[in-house]
């Protein structure tokens, strides 16, 4: 461990986080938490983590005068996005910044391609798959392997955006994300059961921890629930599942968290899907439902800290995205709240201080107990509340208020 790293004036680390998104602000809740400050590199005051940190700096991941000012005096520099560009990285570390993920890690969650060509070469299982050069590449793939195939950005996109289903040949779209300098591969469709993450951290020093294997449920290619643990999997399945998510940080030299993202086969075979190395949604579920949360956890790898425990604190956790509704809602997000808090008492909310827009995550809701069915139904509802302002079933919220305070 570093002894001569940088610290406060209260003598304790200060770490640095590029990007000032939800992640962030969650990071700098646990950050407070551990005596620890964190400094955030904002685009816009109005980010989520920029409105609650003190140490906001202002600044693109592009620009690298910013991001040689934001790192000055960090002990660490560390993501909540993988948008920053190599280069900028790897100026930061030749000046000695110790920067978690190393860029050497990182590329593999920035490039789908270097990250499909690794994985195959560890011998893990991945989609079959091919770099896109010219419209017929498409084609040529697919009398291959078949139709449907997966169109993807090799790099940038999530929750959906960068990913096109295609059923049958689309030469014109293609040429169009060419021509817009878009790099592309093209993948074989996974006849999948259900999406599945695999969490673990990492530290400098080799120390690595992993959480159960959740389940993620997916609407138009965005998580909307994560269940932890993922019902009816396979004990020696899980185990597998989590060992090599470890050995995918370990060959990789990842530190801080690693989101291993999979895809189970209708056959019952894990499919790798995509990195992240950050904080990733798949582990929010954590800060109420495991013994240290993702966010503690990162920043407990990044320092070289000693990891905490990943034991669940309840049988059935359940964590679902609070999306922005089609229509404005007729209740303030305040008036929405309180009805909650008194229709259930026990579901935790997370708001991350956005504007509410359509599919737009805005928040979280995560419920604990024993039985997965009936705490996944009360998730459910409470992120739908928050959403909607409306109760399924004719539900009337006055009623439901009395009803939890015993009237």
């Amino acid at each position: 461990m570093d002894a001569s790293r940088s610290h406060s004036a209260g003598g304790l680390p200060v770490v640095g986080m590029v990007g000032a998104g939800q992640l962030a602000r969650m990071t700098h809740q646990a950050a407070i938490a551990l005596g620890q400050s964190l400094r955030v590199l904002a685009v816009d005051p109005a980010d989520p983590a920029a409105l609650v940190c003190a140490d906001v700096h202002a600044g693109a991941a592009s620009d690298l005068a910013a991001l040689r000012s934001f790192a000055r005096g960090c002990s660490a520099v560390t993501f909540d996005h993988e948008q920053v560009p190599q280069e900028q990285l790897r100026a930061l570390v030749a000046a000695g910044v110790p920067v978690h993920p190393h860029p050497d890690a990182l590329l593999h969650a920035q490039d789908k391609l270097v990250m499909r060509h690794r994985l195959a070469g560890l011998g893990l299982v991945v989609p079959a798959f091919a770099e896109v050069r010219e419209p017929g590449d498409v084609g040529a793939f697919a009398a291959e392997h078949g139709w449907p195939v997966v169109l993807k950005a090799a790099r940038g996109g999530y929750d959906g955006r960068g990913v096109w289903m295609l059923r049958e040949a689309q030469p014109e779209l293609v040429a169009e994300l060419l021509a817009a300098g878009t790099p592309l591969l093209v993948e074989q469709a996974v006849p999948m059961r259900r999406e599945l993450a695999a969490l673990v951290a990492r530290s400098p020093y080799g120390q690595a921890a992993a959480w159960p294997v959740v389940e993620t449920v997916q609407e138009d290619g965005q998580c909307v629930q994560v269940l932890a643990p993922a019902p009816g999997l396979d004990e020696d399945v899980a185990a597998r599942a989590q060992e090599m998510a470890l050995r995918v940080a370990a060959e990789l030299g990842v530190t801080g968290l690693l989101a291993v993202e999979l895809f189970e086969r209708t056959d019952g075979v894990m499919v790798v899907n995509e990195l992240a190395m950050r904080p990733h949604n798949s582990g929010h579920w954590t800060i109420e439902g495991s013994r240290t949360s993702q966010f503690e956890q990162h920043l407990r790898a990044v320092l070289d800290y000693p990891l905490g425990a990943t034991a669940p604190t309840a049988p059935a956790v359940v964590m679902a995205n609070v999306l922005g509704a089609a229509q404005e809602p007729a209740m303030s997000v305040d008036e929405r709240v309180h009805h909650l808090f008194a229709r259930f008492p026990d579901v935790k909310v997370h708001l991350y201080g956005k504007a509410e827009r359509p599919a737009r995550k805005v928040g979280h809701v995560t419920a604990l107990g024993a039985d997965m069915a009936a705490v996944r139904e009360r998730a459910a509802l409470a992120a739908a509340w928050l959403s909607t302002a409306q109760w399924p079933d004719g539900w009337s919220v006055h009623e439901n208020a009395q009803e939890a305070h015993g009237v």
